[in-house]
């Protein structure tokens, strides 16, 4: 088993190029597996110019806004087959994107799900942001047990032979005003916020990627 992770960062990419750059590794994966050849985990950075993505069983209801108002705004919408509902991509948001061989680190689904969820939780703890999980949604959390309840990073994943793709988008410098057009990941009565939000500040996303690194090489180790 090889649990080494490698990494790539594509800056700023087009949401439906970034998807056809997954799928190569994620069926170049599957295809090794089948084969009995070792695979490698990857875990992508990245930002896409502003998307709006519905996951497999989502609600098309959950966009508030027609396609003439998309084009206004500057935003496109993309249908994908990643779990989750509907969130909203853009410039300011951490995209990571993970490609890994589960069984290469002994884990399922809903295991896997929680170490990324603690890698987002351990970063933000390092920025004094306190974060957690909240029971019966997938992602990242502020204040669940109030009204004030709100999500600042989004989990949405797709897997197939324990290998998986898509990944979490955490909210760091993003334009919060987009999510005013969606129903965030089906909630209608649940905020969303980020990292610049929560500190009243810009945040380096530079080194929020490099302590991101850190967080999950400390929780796949």
């Amino acid at each position: 088993m090889n649990s080494q992770i490698k990494y790539f960062d594509w800056g700023i990419i087009e949401y439906e190029e970034a998807l056809k750059k997954q799928e190569i590794l994620f069926l170049d994966t599957i295809e090794r597996k089948k084969r009995g050849l070792s695979t490698l985990n990857y875990f992508i950075f990245c930002e896409h110019p502003s998307v709006f993505t519905l996951g497999k069983n989502g609600q098309t209801n959950n966009l508030l806004i027609s396609a003439n108002e998309l084009e206004k705004i500057n935003a496109t919408f993309s249908l994908t087959n990643r779990g989750g509902d509907i969130t909203y991509h853009g410039p300011g948001q951490i995209v990571g994107y993970t490609i890994f061989d589960m069984e290469n680190f002994q884990l399922g689904l809903k295991q896997f799900v929680e170490k990324i969820e603690e890698t987002i939780i351990q970063l933000l703890k390092l920025y004094q942001i306190s974060a957690t999980r909240l029971k019966g949604a997938t992602g990242v959390w502020m204040d669940v047990a109030t009204e004030r309840a709100r999500k600042i990073c989004a989990i949405g994943l797709r897997s197939s032979h324990f290998v998986t793709m898509h990944g979490f988008a955490l909210n760091v410098n993003t334009d919060m005003n987009y999510f005013n057009y969606i129903h965030p990941c089906g909630f209608v009565d649940k905020g969303v916020t980020s990292m610049e939000r929560e500190l009243k500040q810009k945040v380096d996303i530079i080194q929020v990627k490099e302590n991101l690194k850190k967080c999950l090489e400390e929780q796949f180790a």
